[in-house]
């Protein structure tokens, strides 16, 4: 990308992401930025008739610029006239910096209220791509992007439209200069722009360098907080803690230390223009003193020089600061503008989907899979008929392929070849949800959230909405009910993060409960049972075998005595069935 077209381009690609409302708002605050810079020139312009009548009210007085209001004020005397021009300079100014504050206030509001905006959409995007996206990314990406990087994103909107209040600012200003004294304020200016130009040529490198640390550092400490709290428990174990404390030291240090150098390269400049600036106008005020028309009619430009200083020096200085955070956290901005520009899937309300059931069998026939053109295959040509209410199991080495064609049977996966049918239709992306609504799935471990048990059965509802006495018939099926009922507050009662005051069995017939509490026709365990110790497992699958007889299970299992109750057992090795049959066949 071209550097100096870089932000031109993020900018471009950024703003269709903003909704309809915050691009009137912010086309609201390119107003109030006109507004605010004409009160500013005009705040500026009251500064000559203000320091002039205070030297001199005569020459005030005599004025043709002034003559209406002495007209109207009926005056007759220069005296006069000073408390109107003061009162005017007065007014001029509160109103100037009513106005800043008011675009401030805007400009913050907007900056948070579009942050925030952008952040869920961002998250909404993730959330809603397909299962074959999840599997290749690094959720620690997704998370930094969404979090710590949106942060980053509403930082670069307010310094974005500090930028444009201050060019808006700074050009009023520089014009009512231009008009008292061309040569001055252009040699004043000129003298300015130099110096951040020559800031910006030295340090654009550097700052863009930052960057990409920033970038990658800011996911490198989400990865490292996530591994490190997700595997607590080994690493209690193991007494591993120093490993995982110096791989965070080790990110977040080079984090800061880029956002460091990055917030002094904004901010440095500052001391050296303030010094300088002095000086300069030190050197004018010299230089019109000599000049033939004397002190006198240097003071009135000098003051409004003076002036014009004090607010154009934070000025500049608030556009270098924005520049520098805009190039600081180019890298950062690109990650969140692609979450942004992630394909949009379209959503849907469960409700009203009509479920694809399940009266005869599910048929794969020639389905071979592959998760990209390049990848090998991990299921050949493989051909199955479930009938419904069977039960079948289904056994292999890890990497047989086992879970693969659970994907495909929950939609989760699209076929690279062959056909997936359901009573004789095939099920497509046009009817993948249709289907979904009738599939469970219970996985080796049971997401859990740190609510009410109620609340984990009925996964992804909202309290007032749950259905809570089918929550009650469902966990007397999954054989949970009599556990449940020995909490005080029963139901209500709150589990713990990821369930941890649950034993894996309870949470596994949480996890049951969860999948018969949508009305699911098939239900898939997914190794469900095997970190279960056997005594438990032989709980967990008289649970499932007590389970109807009209419900279709499939079950994968490492140990083959866990499908012994199983209609049919499948051998899979390399995605190809090499054995097939009844627990006695098979074993």
């Amino acid at each position: 990308m071209n550097k100096k077209n870089s932000h031109i381009k993020l900018f471009t690609r950024f703003w269709p992401h903003l909704s309809r409302h915050h691009k009137k708002h912010f086309l609201m605050l390119i107003f109030l930025m006109l507004i605010a810079a004409l009160a500013e020139m005009f705040s500026i312009a009251s500064v000559v008739p203000f320091l002039g009548v205070i030297a001199a009210p005569e020459k005030v007085f005599n004025l043709e610029v002034f003559q209406g209001l002495i007209s109207y004020l009926e005056l007759t005397s220069p005296n006069q006239i000073v408390v109107p021009i003061v009162i005017i300079f007065a007014c001029a100014a509160i109103f100037a910096g009513l106005m800043r504050a008011f675009l401030l206030w805007s400009t913050i509001k907007f900056s948070f209220s579009s942050g925030s905006d952008l952040s869920v959409k961002m998250y909404e995007r993730t959330i809603y791509q397909e299962y074959s996206v999840h599997l290749k990314r690094n959720s620690s990406e997704v998370i930094s992007g969404v979090t710590a990087k949106t942060n980053i994103l509403i930082d670069i909107i307010g310094q974005f439209l500090v930028l444009l209040t201050s060019i808006f600012i700074v050009t009023s200003i520089l014009i009512i200069l231009l008009y008292f004294n061309p040569l001055i304020a252009l040699s004043v200016f000129s003298f300015f722009g130099c110096f951040y130009f020559s800031v910006f040529k030295f340090t654009h490198k550097k700052l863009l360098k930052n960057s990409n640390v920033i970038s990658s550092k800011l996911t490198s400490v989400i990865k490292n907080l996530n591994e490190g709290l997700g595997g607590i428990r080994d690493i209690l174990l193991t007494g591993t803690q120093p490993y995982y404390v110096e791989q965070y030291k080790k990110s977040d240090f080079g984090l800061r230390k880029a956002q460091g150098a990055n917030q002094f390269a904004g901010l440095s400049p500052r001391y050296f223009m303030e010094a300088i600036g002095m000086v300069v106008i030190a050197v004018i005020a010299y230089y019109m003193t000599l000049q033939e028309t004397g002190i006198i009619e240097a003071i009135p430009f000098l003051g409004a020089l003076g002036l014009g200083a004090q607010k154009i020096l934070p000025l500049m200085q608030q556009s270098w600061a924005a520049i520098s955070t805009i190039r600081g956290n180019q890298n950062s901005l690109e990650d969140t503008i692609n979450l942004l520009e992630q394909p949009t899937v379209i959503k849907d309300n469960r409700k009203t989907i009509t479920p694809l059931s399940i009266n005869n069998e599910i048929v794969l026939k020639n389905i071979s899979f592959r998760y990209n053109s390049k990848a090998p295959f991990v299921i050949n040509n493989l051909n199955l008929r479930i009938k419904k209410g069977s039960r079948i199991g289904f056994v292999g080495k890890t990497g047989s392929g086992k879970s693969t064609i659970m994907d495909i049977v929950m939609g989760l996966l699209q076929p690279s070849k062959g056909i997936f049918q359901v009573d004789g239709k095939i099920v497509t992306k046009k009817n993948i949800r249709n289907w979904q609504k009738n599939v469970a799935h219970v996985p080796q471990v049971i997401f859990l959230s740190d609510t009410s048990i109620a609340e984990n059965i009925a996964f992804g509802i909202p309290y007032e909405k749950i259905d809570h006495n089918r929550v009650k018939i469902v966990a007397k099926m999954a054989q949970i009910d009599k556990f449940i009922e020995t909490f005080p507050k029963k139901y209500k009662a709150v589990i713990g993060e990821r369930g941890i005051r649950l034993s894996g069995g309870q949470k596994q017939r949480i996890g049951i409960a969860r999948a018969l509490y949508n009305n699911a026709q098939v239900i898939i365990f997914d190794e469900a049972t095997s970190s279960l110790d056997t005594e438990t497992e032989r709980v967990v699958m008289e649970s499932i075998d007590s389970l109807s007889k009209d419900l279709t299970i499939l079950i994968i299992a490492h140990r083959i005595t866990t499908l012994k109750n199983c209609d049919l057992i499948i051998s899979l090795e390399d995605g190809k069935i090499i054995n097939k049959g009844s627990f006695n066949d098979i074993n």
